[in-house]
């Protein structure tokens, strides 16, 4: 999208250099797109920067950028907001990544920019993320698009206040599955598999069904009802999975609580 670049990634840890991975990977970028700054630049960095990327430049070539990806930890980002804001050209826009943090906040600790907020997940790396989109400014939520939609699939939101739901079923979801495989894997390892055949049939179980449920657009409940059979090991094991102590009122607290906690971080 034009005037979209050059794009001033401020901080490259693990979100941000899951972007620079993801958009190496589809070519939705090149390295002679991005300017990156972060104190402790890591691989993915250097490779950035091995193929053209301006990587810790002098202040005066900031700038030079269209787009500011505001990628660095919640606790420090109004600290980068001003040592940055002055050094950015009058056309800069800002589109942020950072949890819990409102936009009016980051438009006006950058001199009142347009702003777009966006919640991703780190499977941007790969070109199979999820990102959803709050903007008021058309302006910004198309250069968040331009961002996003080559490595996720994204969605807008209307309020801004659906970013704590977001935050609780996308942002953090990841960490849910993760559990979820650890737990699998002790129980296989509990009913007497090696633990490295319970570690091996656990994941490429999860892993196979989430991309099988990917590629085949089915719903959940007919793939789960597909291998159920009556009277049979699924149906044993999902009666207690879906009971009354089970995934689903578990998901909702664990949701609940997620949503909470972002709202107390965005009135820190």
């Amino acid at each position: 999208m034009a005037g979209t670049t050059p794009i001033l990634l401020l901080g490259a840890g693990r979100l941000g250099g899951a972007l620079l991975e993801g958009w190496a990977l589809t070519g939705a970028f090149v390295p002679s797109d991005l300017i990156i700054c972060d104190p402790q630049p890591g691989e993915v960095a250097r490779a950035a920067q091995a193929g053209g990327a301006a990587l810790n430049p002098p202040p005066n070539e900031l700038a030079r950028a269209s787009t500011v990806l505001l990628a660095v930890k919640p606790q420090v980002w109004r600290e980068a907001a001003r040592a940055l804001a002055p050094l950015l050209g009058p056309e800069a826009l800002i589109v942020s990544v950072a949890a819990g943090v409102r936009s009016a906040d980051i438009s006006e600790a950058f001199g009142g920019r347009p702003t777009a907020r966006v919640m991703p997940i780190t499977a941007v790396a790969i070109g199979q993320g999820a990102a959803a989109v709050y903007a008021t400014d058309p302006r910004a939520g198309r250069v968040a698009h331009a961002l996003f939609d080559p490595v996720a699939e994204v969605v807008d939101l209307d309020d801004e206040a659906q970013m704590d739901a977001v935050t609780a079923v996308c942002g953090s979801a990841p960490a849910y599955l993760y559990a979820f495989v650890e737990a699998l894997e002790a129980a296989g390892e509990a009913e007497g598999l090696p633990a490295q055949s319970a570690r091996t049939l656990a994941r490429a179980t999860i892993a196979g069904a989430a991309a099988l449920m990917k590629a085949s657009g089915v719903e959940p409940s007919e793939l789960r009802r597909q291998v159920t059979s009556p009277g049979g090991t699924t149906q044993a094991a999902l009666e207690v999975l879906m009971g009354d102590e089970g995934l689903g009122p578990l998901l909702r607290q664990a949701v609940a609580a997620a949503a909470r906690r972002s709202r107390e971080l965005s009135r820190s």
